[in-house]
């Protein structure tokens, strides 16, 4: 029997993939394992390997092509089979973005051809819809970058004629960049965010990373050292590494901290995985490794997947203090400023210490005030005296 090449999901929250480039051409022999075709989602890009021996036919979805999840972009014949009569529209290319499979119209029969419909311009359910929205004529638009010439959202003018008219720049979304923004619009739109600040001294922090320094013979940045801090009170506040999914809570049993990283194309989230088990150095050498390759463009599905808690830190862009948006469906996202000299009060009299800002952006969906303050509370402790965290 004929063997699907499916779209696989690489993410809990991935609903499409786009068809990057094909690895093997129709007709090519193939055998179980090896690579057919690279596929990108909005965090990674990787290969697709043969689900069997075979040939590859009827190749479904053209370079460019997004495609939802679950669907086949080909098929896979063994030596000598046919495909089934069943299999006559797997020529058809997909557009989707996501939606169900949209194939060119078929041709209609000789003796209908009189009374035929008007053809409707070939695009994409959700290019339809973002043109309905913004008052634009789908068939006032020139060619399509989807396949067939098919139009699809990016195709789309922002705000219809008036827009366009204006003279502005428009400037072309990756698709990180793209699905970035949809994930933190539903983040936005459905969680219901709350924040807690806290100013914490970070003297400790300069002198902690000096000795580990020394100690591992490596570089250790703060970050690292946030990482360890934070996996440190995950464990002992559950409820902050939780997760809102099919409308109730679910508990994380791994502690799986992602850092927020820019790239060119927008924003990924690498992860140290098992942070709350393994020691500085082990945390150091991760988080080296993947920032490089995120910025590389080179990230592994392993180094995306499975984050429980997230860490924004700006103060290396010299930013005092901000708000984050949670990242779906994670419960919380922590956001970190600069580490600076300030006045503050201690034992009644003015002094000037190193501080930095924490902010704690929640889901109220997953966890309330008080438990959102307790775990603050521990993580500033750790930070302020983490003697019992330098291993």
């Amino acid at each position: 029997m004929p063997t699907d090449v499916i779209m696989p999901a690489l993410g809990m929250a991935q609903e499409t993939g786009t068809v990057l480039r094909w690895l093997k051409a129709e007709g090519d022999d193939v055998a179980k394992g090896e690579p057919l075709l690279e596929v990108e989602t909005d965090k990674v890009t990787v290969e697709i390997e043969a689900p069997a021996d075979g040939r590859l036919a009827a190749l479904r979805a053209g370079e460019g092509s997004e495609v939802p999840v679950g669907e086949a972009v080909a098929v896979i014949v063994a030596g000598g089979e046919e495909l089934p009569a069943t299999s006559e529209s797997i020529g058809a290319v997909m557009v989707s973005e996501p939606s169900p499979t949209l194939a060119a119209a078929p041709e209609a029969a000789p003796a209908a051809a009189a009374t035929a419909a008007p053809r409707r311009r070939l695009a994409s359910p959700k290019a339809r819809r973002l043109a309905a929205e913004r008052g634009v004529d789908l068939d006032s638009l020139v060619g399509g970058s989807g396949p067939h010439g098919a139009l699809v959202a990016a195709d789309i003018p922002d705000g219809g004629p008036a827009a366009a008219a204006s003279g502005g720049e428009e400037l072309p979304l990756s698709r990180i960049w793209s699905i970035m923004a949809e994930r933190m619009t539903q983040s936005w739109t459905s969680a219901p965010h709350f924040y807690l600040l806290r100013e914490v001294d970070a003297g400790r922090l300069g002198s902690w990373r000096e000795v580990a320094r020394g100690r591992l013979g490596r570089e250790v940045s703060v970050t690292d050292l946030l990482v360890r801090a934070t996996a440190a009170a995950l464990g002992d506040h559950p409820r902050l590494n939780a997760a809102w999914v099919d409308g109730g809570i679910r508990l994380n049993a791994e502690v799986n901290v992602g850092i927020a990283v820019a790239v060119e194309d927008g924003l990924v989230v690498p992860v140290i995985h098992g942070a709350d088990g393994i020691g500085l150095g082990a945390i150091a050498e991760r988080r080296e490794d993947v920032v490089a390759r995120a910025r590389e463009g080179a990230l592994r599905l392993e180094d995306v997947e499975r984050g429980t808690f997230t860490i924004s830190n700006l103060g290396m862009f010299g930013v005092d203090a901000f708000n984050a948006v949670v990242n779906p469906p994670q419960a919380a996202i922590l956001a970190v400023g600069r580490i600076v000299d300030r006045v503050v009060a201690v034992d009644g009299a003015p002094v000037v210490r190193p501080t930095t800002v924490l902010t704690l952006s929640c889901d109220h969906r997953v966890v309330d005030g008080a438990r959102a303050a307790q775990f603050l509370d521990a993580l500033a402790t750790l930070i302020e005296e983490p003697a019992g965290l330098a291993d």
